[in-house]
């Protein structure tokens, strides 16, 4: 079995599945935190939503502990970090991210400092959607490759806005979510290749939307895509997607499954694979 952070996959879930039969959640409905993205803001696997991680409302706080793993035909993303949120409102998160380059050899770092803030709306009990402003200030922790292969910078912010909004009994009497977000980002394959290019530093506005049926109150399933800049002259960057399953086990713990389309890699093409998030919520 593969290792998603420092412990098997199975075994933390065992822990965590067992802790959280005591462990104390807000009072949001469960599912409405989202699961945690590969960069570690609360949404889906790839897309951040506009909701605020944790079960935290107005006055409680939460924190949450999360692991994902990628594993494509070339490479493998680990991805372990934290996030803290008070009061449906502010979302703050730290993400280290580890890309190996299974067949290339060696391995790419970065570490993420997310943070989000509700602005307006709210995700079930307004005709409006819930909308935050987010931003992740990335930097990378071994720049040899990226600046050998055009990046410019070892650094930067990712800006972005969100909407989501829940339907009530939308398809054959189940609920719908839809979200999308607009980005502003100069990273190259998120960051793990750098920021900008020799020839290019603008910002590119990118778009990302995400669509999940909630099944039950604790199954969903749903599809997300995310729009690429496309930057650096020695390889294409190409749009990524998704499909999911998501179990929300209980408030305080999360499990997510998906299939990913990464397209091409550092010239490597059709980076296809699978994709796993735990989350645990206190």
């Amino acid at each position: 079995m593969t290792t998603l952070g420092y412990l098997p996959f199975s075994l933390l879930l065992s822990l965590l599945v067992f802790y959280s039969s005591s462990a104390i959640a807000g009072s949001k409905v469960i599912g409405t935190g989202g699961a945690t993205t590969i960069e570690g803001s609360a949404g889906g696997g790839i897309v951040p939503w506009a909701v605020v991680n944790g079960y935290a409302s107005s006055g409680q706080w939460s924190v949450t502990g999360f692991s994902n793993q990628v594993g494509v035909d070339d490479f493998r993303l680990n991805t372990l970090g934290a996030g803290f949120s008070y009061g449906n409102q502010i979302e703050v998160s730290l993400t280290k991210q580890t890309f190996a380059l299974d067949t290339l050899g060696g391995d790419l770092r970065q570490t993420i400092v997310g943070v989000k803030y509700h602005v307006a709306g709210e995700l079930l009990y307004t005709e409006m959607p819930q909308i935050s402003l987010g931003a992740q200030w990335k930097k990378h922790q071994n720049f040899d490759l990226p600046k050998a292969v055009g990046a410019r910078d070892d650094q930067g912010v990712d800006w972005y806005v969100a909407a989501s909004k829940v339907w009530l009994d939308a398809v054959a009497g189940r609920n719908l979510l839809l979200n999308a977000t607009v980005r502003a980002t100069k990273a190259n394959q998120t960051g793990l290749l750098g920021f900008g290019s020799a020839t290019d530093n603008s910002y590119q506005l990118m778009t990302e939307l995400s669509a999940a049926v909630l099944l039950t109150p604790h199954w969903a399933v749903g599809a997300e895509f995310r729009q690429k800049p496309n930057q650096l002259a020695f390889a294409d960057e190409e749009h990524w997607r998704d499909v999911f399953g998501a179990w929300f086990i209980n408030k305080n713990v999360s499990l997510v499954g998906g299939y990913v389309d990464l397209g091409a890699i550092a010239g490597l093409p059709k980076q296809q694979g699978y994709y796993l998030a735990l989350e645990a919520t206190w």
